[in-house]
C-alpha cells in the first residue's frame, strides 16, 4: 500500500475499505424555494416534491438563509448541523442536503 508523505516527512494512510455487508449511509437532497420577508414562518410542499419556505427575515447578511435552516430543522425534525445548503446561497431557489445521523459503534 503507498502512503503519501506530509511536508514533516509522515506518511498519511488512506482510510480504510468499507465493509462490503454495509452500505454507507446516503444523504437526501431537498430543494426548496425560499419567500423572504414573509408574514410567518411555514414549509410548504409542492406538487413536484420540492417545498416552498417562507420566512420573516430579510435577505440580509444571510438572516433568511438561516432562518430557513432553523424551520427545515424544526420541521424535519433534524438537528441543524445535519443541513448543508449545497447550491443556492444568494438565490431564491436552494438545494440543501440532509446528513443521515451518526453511526453508533
Amino acid at each position: 500500500m503507498r502512503t503519501r508523505t506530509n511536508s514533516l516527512g509522515g506518511g498519511l494512510r488512506p482510510p480504510p475499505p468499507h465493509n462490503r455487508t454495509e452500505s454507507p449511509p446516503s444523504s437526501e437532497l431537498l430543494r426548496v424555494r425560499v419567500q423572504p420577508k414573509a408574514r410567518r414562518n411555514e414549509i410548504v410542499e409542492q406538487p413536484d416534491g420540492s417545498f416552498r419556505a417562507r420566512v420573516t427575515a430579510a435577505p440580509e447578511d444571510g438572516a433568511a438563509n438561516r432562518a430557513v435552516v432553523a424551520l427545515l430543522a424544526a420541521t424535519l425534525d433534524v438537528a441543524p448541523s445535519r443541513l448543508a445548503l449545497v447550491r443556492g446561497a444568494a438565490s431564491r431557489d436552494k438545494l440543501f442536503r440532509v446528513e443521515p445521523p451518526p453511526r453508533r459503534r
